[in-house]
């Protein structure tokens, strides 16, 4: 039986996907085969012993120790594209509280409470300070081309925007699904140079982080509007607010709010409901619970943060499964301790990512547990499991 920690509230409709007979699932399991989470943050949390995977039911893992995971063999999944219309929703909302001044409205027409009858003609006398341009006709700036900038690249074209879009590094399910009439921009300065309005959905690293700074701003039109549901950290705030106290940037809005940014007019602050719907909790639960049952009972990879996606269909009795560094001659040294004791391959792959690497070998008959041992003895070798193939 194994057994599944559970960090956070997770979906029903994702859990229920575990069947009793194979499975534990609580949130007080101390040394459980596997956690699932949202946003608990593991960073201070000593591992445990059995670990072998961990799920996160939603795209970004900031709050999961990956490469101390990776260092130990722990698989790490997450769900990208599970919350990706809750998120392009709330983008294409945020392009209209951008330029209409909904928001301020708003709180201007609540303020006028207790005025009774004179809140008609103040309302007519006051509106004009809410103006703003409409969407329709205007260009829309996509960094990065994922499941959410697709979606928000497309839907935002029904919305008659011209629509340009980055991404040095589309996948090709990306490109099926983005629509030919995106213009796609020779370079990163050709969109910044020529939007009148930006919306980030780039990955955080260490070549994104800041990428909105000093630098990238004085290339854009001024009265620009930026958008960004992605990542905080894309956006240098120091850099930004110069740029919208001097009218280069007439509105953000983002879903990451920070001390500096709050109790500015204009910049609107969401605190943070991107994938906030029940559609988008359920989705992500069901995405991460599968992957994870995948795992658990396959050896399976799919969707994970520190391997190479790697599936196999059952052959053979026995299934061996490794994970690696990406060294020359790992596989050839599994291969060769298996020979040596006269165990005959069924089926085998075997992927690398960077400097990981992931192995599954199918074996006709049982694997005893001195062999497993020198597999494990190999240098460069994090983990060894193995699963009886029924």
């Amino acid at each position: 039986m194994y057994t599944i920690q559970t960090l956070n509230k997770i979906s029903l409709n994702g859990l229920e996907l575990f069947s009793r007979d194979k499975y534990e699932i609580a949130t007080e399991i101390s040394n459980p085969d596997s956690i699932i989470l949202r946003s608990f943050n593991m960073h201070d949390m000593e591992l445990p012993q059995k670990l072998k995977a961990i799920a996160r039911a939603g795209a970004g893992v900031n709050n999961i120790p990956v490469e101390k995971c990776t260092d130990k063999g722990i698989v790490v999944f997450n769900t990208p594209g599970a919350n990706a219309n809750a998120v392009k929703e709330l983008v294409l909302a945020a392009l209209l509280l951008s330029s209409r001044k909904i928001s301020k409205g708003i709180s201007w027409s609540q303020s006028l409470k207790g005025k009774g009858s004179e809140v008609p003609g103040l309302v007519e006398k006051g509106k004009s300070q809410f103006t703003g341009p409409e969407i329709k006709g205007k260009r829309l700036g996509v960094i990065g081309l994922g499941a959410i900038g697709v979606m928000v690249a497309n839907d935002a074209l029904s919305l008659g925007m011209d629509v340009i879009g980055y991404d040095p590094f589309i996948s090709i399910d990306s490109a099926w699904e983005l629509s030919s009439t995106v213009t796609k921009a020779s370079s990163l300065e050709h969109l910044l140079s020529t939007s009148d309005y930006i919306t980030l959905h780039a990955p955080y690293n260490s070549k994104t982080s800041g990428m909105i700074n000093n630098e990238s701003l004085k290339i854009m039109k001024d009265g620009v509007r930026i958008v960004n549901f992605a990542r905080g950290g894309l956006v240098a705030n120091k850099d930004l607010l110069d740029a919208i106290k001097s009218g280069k940037v007439a509105c953000y809005v983002t879903d990451f709010p920070e001390e500096d940014l709050l109790g500015n007019d204009n910049i609107i602050t969401i605190p943070h409901l991107g994938a906030s719907t029940p559609e988008s909790e359920e989705n992500c639960a069901v995405m991460a619970a599968s992957q994870l049952r995948e795992f658990l009972e396959k050896g399976n990879v799919i969707n994970s943060v520190n391997y190479a996606n790697c599936e196999l269909p059952f052959s053979g009795n026995t299934r061996i499964i490794s994970a690696h560094e990406n060294i020359p001659n790992m596989l050839g040294q599994i291969t060769t301790i298996l020979a040596e004791n006269k165990l005959n391959i069924a089926d085998m792959i075997s992927k690398n990512r960077d400097k990981t690497g992931y192995t599954i070998v199918d074996i006709d008959g049982a694997i005893s547990d001195e062999v497993v041992e020198k597999i494990k003895g190999v240098k460069g070798i994090k983990m060894v499991r193995i699963i009886k193939i029924k």
